[in-house]
């Protein structure tokens, strides 16, 4: 356990904060004091109700019509029932500025900047939206997006949102089948993408797949093409095509008003998807009014964000963390896209931007920074980051090896907060909090409102002890269901199968002695040598502290009546598996875990496959291991790499 914090904010960095005045607000609300950070979590929990009625008005939720209650059958999971009555437009609350402050920047890896204002982002969305409404696309239709992320996925977003339709949206990246796959279930009225996009230096065409893909789904009646690689695209054997300035109504035809839905607390916003690799992808349906209370309590309670910020996550629209990040336009901030390779044309290209831009928050992911310190970079020798406040970290446990590089060669002040949730949840059951310290290795708290436990096997919480993350208590974010599922027996399978009545989250985590939390992973890729569970995370942290070693990956193989580790290593250019460097790798294991963590085998290999959105598939490399099919390929973004882990003779013996 760390007892020195490698960080604590400044008073007047605490006084001036977000929290600092909600926590004075929630306390005059409470009539009664919260001396500590844990005192209002606690009451934010135990009082759900006057909790978010205290979020929703300290964030100024804007609303046709107040709630007749913020909360019935509380005591339900799934099953409880949020501001009833209420009469919101999410949109209309992301659209609430309309002045000449930024709203949108967005910078490609090709150069290339764009910026709105907020009053050109509304004026883009009302000339959106009409076309929509022309389209006939109303409340419940669906309206899909296979766009880069850049400025017209955002208005598309908010203009589907501002007349109720429902939005989803994945990467270019995606293949036919993996877009067959998410938007054949949901079947959109209307589909918008870009004739291409950039990536590592190279420009690739997005028309032929989804040329590919309209032969498969019919319900598509319009296709909206933003020109991005080429001024005038060919839109040759794409039925019912046109370009976006072509299908945009004329701006003095619209007018400077939206007509902003009104719409149920509950009324579906978003069709997100899980990762897919052990079948079809599920569709999980987000309420307009959860995710944005939950979003704008995460963005300026725990992040901090306000008008001035100018907010930046290196995200696809395929992620849910670009869902996230847009939000942030509710709180007045200035959101950031980049569409791209972090590393074209070099490693400092993300820095670079955030010099230029002013970035205060940027978001990226643990992968990215493990991948920034193994390349050498130091951006705080090479780039003006004086306005930075946070950095956020997501997507997987953030090792504490990354968060030394973060305050030794990005930035000494500043708030390092790896947070964690889930496209399940559309946002994070523990995260950062302006008014805490950072200790090495650990996410600082759990969310306000989140009612996270570790639970045990046996279903009891314990405290400085490894076991399952849950949420005893409902929360507004809760998917409102799964498409398709009307009994909601897939949702309940889910999340409530375990243990009933509470959200298992699937990770496997600690709460440590300072109320923070450590996660060593996904609970079903935990390796069980001997009847001992052991996180992935924890071996992985050891492996990467060596050099010669790019990335690893671990899991347990049926041996003999039990489970032996096996280890999987990427190795730099030139590096070779020698028994020594094998050697090495396990003794550091040793000495810093358990002899369990050791792995029986080290084998060398040149990819580890991973997800579309970079999360690598322990699941995956499992099954090819021990001879069993992997259902779903198409949702690896690499699915050729399992090819390397298929009948290795080094598996096959002592």
């Amino acid at each position: 356990m760390n007892a020195t914090p490698l960080w604590r904010p400044s008073p007047a960095r605490i006084a001036r904060s977000r929290m600092t005045a909600f926590q004075a607000f929630a306390a005059e609300r409470a009539a009664r004091e919260f001396d500590s950070y844990d005192e209002l979590w606690q009451w934010s929990v135990d009082e759900p109700a006057a909790f978010w009625q205290a979020v929703w008005d300290f964030c100024w939720v804007i609303a046709k019509k107040d709630a007749d209650h913020v909360l019935d059958h509380g005591d339900r999971m799934p099953g409880a029932k949020w501001f009833d009555g209420a009469r919101l437009n999410f949109a209309e609350n992301l659209l609430r500025d309309r002045d000449d402050h930024p709203a949108l920047i967005f910078r490609g890896e090709d150069g290339r900047r764009e910026q709105l204002t907020h009053a050109e982002l509304y004026a883009a969305v009302a000339r959106l939206a009409a076309s929509l409404k022309a389209s006939g696309v109303g409340p419940g239709d669906r309206v899909a997006g296979f766009l880069p992320n850049r400025p017209e996925a955002v208005i598309a977003m908010l203009a589907a949102a501002s007349v109720g339709a429902v939005w989803s949206s994945c990467s270019p990246d995606f293949g036919i089948h993996g877009v067959l796959d998410r938007f054949g279930q949901i079947k959109p009225k209307v589909l918008f993408t870009a004739d291409g996009y950039y990536y590592a230096g190279k420009t690739l065409d997005s028309l032929e797949r989804i040329a590919g893909v309209l032969r498969h789904l019919d319900s598509v009646e319009t296709v909206v093409v933003v020109p991005y690689v080429n001024e005038l695209p060919d839109l040759y054997g794409l039925p019912n095509a046109l370009l976006w300035d072509d299908y945009l109504f004329d701006a003095e035809s619209v007018g400077d008003r939206i007509e902003f839905a009104a719409l149920p607390f509950d009324h579906p916003l978003y069709v997100m998807y899980s990762s897919g690799t052990t079948g079809v992808p599920k569709c999980i349906v987000h309420g307009a009014g959860g995710t944005l209370l939950q979003h704008l309590k995460e963005h300026q309670l725990h992040t901090d964000i306000g008008r001035q910020d100018v907010v930046f996550y290196f995200t696809t629209c395929g992620w849910m963390m670009w869902n996230w990040l847009v939000t942030a336009l509710a709180s007045g901030a200035t959101v950031v896209l980049y569409d791209g390779s972090p590393f074209h044309p070099g490693p400092g290209a993300l820095w670079k931007l955030a010099e230029e831009e002013g970035v205060t928050v940027f978001g990226t992911s643990a992968k990215y920074l493990a991948a920034l310190e193994k390349a050498g970079e130091k951006p705080r020798e090479n780039f003006d980051l004086s306005k930075l406040k946070s950095i956020l970290s997501t997507g997987s446990p953030l090792l504490p090896e990354s968060f030394d590089f973060v305050y030794r060669d990005i930035k000494p002040d500043l708030q390092l907060a790896s947070i964690s949730g889930g496209t399940d949840i559309i946002s994070c059951f523990a995260l950062g909090c302006p008014t805490l310290p950072v200790y090495s290795g650990e996410l600082q708290c759990r969310g306000l409102g989140m009612a996270v436990e570790i639970w045990d096997e046996d279903g009891q919480p314990v405290n400085g002890e490894k076991g399952e993350l849950v949420c005893t208590r409902p929360f507004p974010s809760m998917p409102i269901g799964f498409w398709n599922d009307a009994d909601d027996s897939k949702y309940r399978a889910a999340y409530f199968e375990r243990f009933e009545n509470v959200w298992c989250h699937g990770d496997y985590a600690e709460l440590t002695a300072h109320g923070g939390l450590i996660i060593y992973g996904r609970s079903d890729a935990v390796l069980n040598p001997g009847g001992v569970r052991i996180g992935t995370a924890e071996i992985y942290r050891q492996v990467e502290k060596h050099e010669e070693v790019i990335e690893s990956l671990a899991i347990g193989q049926d041996w003999k009546g039990d489970v032996r580790v096996v280890l999987f290593v990427v190795l730099r250019n030139g590096v070779e598996l020698t028994d020594e460097l094998q050697q090495s790798i396990r003794d550091t294991i040793r000495q810093n875990t358990t002899p369990r963590h050791v792995p029986a085998k080290i084998v060398a290999v040149t990819d580890i496959p991973r997800t579309i959105s970079g999360k690598i598939v322990e699941l995956a490399v499992r099954d090819v291991v021990h001879g069993r099919p992997v259902k779903n390929t198409d949702a690896l973004a690499n699915p050729e790499a399992l090819d390397q882990y298929r009948d290795r003779p080094e598996l096959a013996g002592d």
